[in-house]
């Protein structure tokens, strides 16, 4: 059975998007095409009339550091991201969310664009983007714009993108800053099954043992992708003890929409992931920030001597 009947290798961001546009049937961008064509396959996508392959257009394929931060073309194999040395730098979530997505042979091809794009409220990098408060660029005929990730989703599945007027060019995230840290973690079911019962991204920004700042992403708690806000709110200002831990979950409780579902979990064992895997995603980050500095590393799981 065929799925499509013209496979169009595009070489820039105009012709992509012009091909899009003047396809005569239904079309659609294809990078990695490791959910697409599985999707088409097995009937949960309409069989198209024309893929239009992005995976030779220079600016998509880019994984730079530039003088505000970091970019990420939107068809840089997942593979690459992991092994990065600039993303481990500036965005270890990322980095490990990476790590995390398929198994080797998909990371070779998947994309961190077709990752987001999915737009499901538990996708890794998507879950990392959003707690690194990385931007998107959008590229339609008309001209570009950017926006942050998490306006760039409506529902399960669901992007703003318009789907044969637009293209998801890459990502910008800022550049790391003293005391900054990131780290992402997840549980996941033990038969191997790569999709996530629960996943967490944290970015922190510490000032001696004070969380200046923070940001907490979590999948999936809601119909889109989700930040935990009130726990942000909890957290800033305080200093990394245990004891602050219960009052982040019951933040994270209050505002989070956690469901069951038939292939994954149920909302009751989610709710009951949030504390353990708050502790372990917060603990890492909070290393990470030690990690690029001269000082020595603490970890949450005993409290400062100081305050003792």
């Amino acid at each position: 059975m065929t799925f499509w009947q013209n496979y169009h290798l595009a070489n820039d961001i105009t012709d992509a998007l012009q091909t899009l546009a003047d396809a005569p049937g239904e079309a659609s961008l294809i990078a990695g095409g490791t959910d697409l064509l599985l999707d088409i396959q097995q009937g949960r996508h309409p069989h198209v009339h024309t893929l239009i392959d992005v995976t030779q257009i220079p600016e998509m394929c880019l994984l730079e550091v530039r003088e505000q931060g970091l970019y990420i073309g939107a068809a840089v194999p997942l593979n690459r991201i992991k092994n990065s040395p600039e993303v481990q730098l500036h965005a270890r979530a990322l980095a490990e969310a990476a790590a995390l997505i398929g198994g080797p042979q998909v990371r070779n091809t998947a994309t961190l664009g077709g990752n987001v794009s999915h737009a499901l409220p538990a996708g890794d990098g998507t879950i990392a983007l959003l707690a690194l408060a990385a931007e998107a660029e959008i590229a339609s005929l008309e001209g570009r714009r950017r926006l942050p990730v998490e306006e760039l989703f409506i529902g399960p599945g669901r992007s703003i993108l318009e789907p044969r007027n637009e293209l998801l060019v890459g990502f910008y995230l800022p550049a790391i800053g003293i005391g900054d840290g990131s780290a992402f973690r997840r549980v996941m079911r033990p038969q191997g099954v790569a999709i996530a019962i629960m996943n967490m991204g944290i970015w922190i920004k510490r000032l001696g043992e004070i969380i200046q700042d923070i940001r907490i992403s979590i999948g999936p708690a809601g119909p889109i992708p989700f930040r935990a806000r009130a726990a942000e709110a909890f957290l800033r200002g305080k200093i990394i003890l245990n004891k602050n831990l219960p009052g982040a979950v019951e933040a994270v409780l209050g505002e989070a929409k956690f469901r069951t579902s038939p292939h994954r979990s149920t909302a009751e064992y989610r709710r009951h992931l949030v504390a353990p895997l708050l502790e372990e995603t917060l603990t890492a980050a909070w290393d990470d920030t030690f990690e690029k500095s001269i000082e020595p590393v603490t970890n949450l799981n005993r409290e400062l001597s100081s305050q003792e």
